[in-house]
């Protein structure tokens, strides 16, 4: 099995605001990405777990949020652990982007 991709994303938001934030953002981020489709997305208490299509692949995985950080964790198939290096610089973006105190 391959290893898991691993993001972690820090925030300044506390655990509620953040999970409140990211309810809808995995969504919102698939919907503006024409070659993802989310298949699953299940939230208990501060987990996420989720199962997304990309051309054709399945990837799951689970995402924790903490008081200060983001952890995201996802199996690629072996077709998109090629994309898996520019996937991470995505989410990481994506997530900054979400997780940003705004005024």
């Amino acid at each position: 099995m391959p290893a898991p991709l691993v993001v972690s994303i820090p925030h300044s938001l506390g655990r509620d605001e953040a999970v409140r934030r990211l309810k809808t953002g995995l969504s919102r981020a698939a919907a503006s990405v024409p070659v993802i489709n989310v298949d699953e997305e299940r939230w208990d208490e501060n987990r996420m777990t989720f199962r997304v299509r990309a051309l054709g692949q399945i990837a799951a995985g689970h995402l924790d949020v903490e008081d200060s950080f983001v952890r995201l964790e996802v199996t690629l198939p072996w077709l998109l652990q090629r994309f898996a290096e520019l996937a991470q610089s995505a989410i990481e973006k994506r997530g900054q982007s979400l997780l940003t105190k705004r005024g």
